[in-house]
């Protein structure tokens, strides 16, 4: 019993912070994040090993990075089967409509990945430019946090903005309502299939 908790930790954790990496990378291209940037640099360098093998048969939809948000939907479809074939409830593999469900769930997972990504982001950014406004890392954290907290800028009191404020609740609610809710219809489905 605790094996297999460790490996379902292990397999989350190790299998999450790569898909994280991942995301991260299509996020940066998308939001055109400076390329030449150390952290650019390296979470490309993280990543290139497995996306440019990729990037040969799958290529770019509409200047997208498709590799990366493909490979990042794999990793995580495998860190979901991991973790569900190790619990205790037999799952059949065999069933179509359970391949359905876990690919519902890994879809799931990336959005909450992709929102805890930039919560992350809006926290650095914020903290950054308290005690360090003129970091290296702030373009781009600027070029990943723009357009989300653009629609919020208006939220200015007394000189302080609460745009991050704002957004970060926005995050908090979609994970506790919707995506839980999601989550567990999922599961729900996975069962039924068994």
């Amino acid at each position: 019993m605790l094996i297999l908790e460790t490996l379902r930790f292990l397999m989350t954790t190790v299998g999450g912070l790569f898909v994280l990496v991942l995301l991260l990378r299509f996020y940066l291209q998308l939001a055109r994040a400076p390329h030449k940037h150390p952290f650019t640099q390296f979470v490309l360098a993280v990543t290139n090993f497995a996306v440019l093998p990729l990037r040969r048969r799958v290529p770019a939809w509409h200047g997208y990075d498709s590799a990366s948000l493909l490979l990042a939907l794999l990793v995580q479809l495998l860190v979901v089967v991991v973790v569900l074939a190790l619990n205790a409830m037999p799952y059949d593999f065999a069933n179509p409509q359970t391949w359905f469900g876990l690919l519902l769930l890994a879809l799931l997972e990336l959005f909450r990945q992709s929102l805890n990504l930039l919560a992350g982001a809006v926290i650095v950014q914020a903290i950054l430019s308290w005690v360090s406004p003129y970091n290296a890392l702030s373009p781009v954290l600027e070029a990943l946090t723009r357009p989300y907290l653009k629609p919020f800028r208006a939220a200015n009191v007394g000189g302080v903005d609460l745009s991050p404020l704002i957004l970060l609740l926005i995050i908090q609610v979609l994970q506790m309502l919707p995506l839980r809710m999601l989550e567990g219809l999922f599961l729900t489905q996975l069962q039924l299939a068994v």
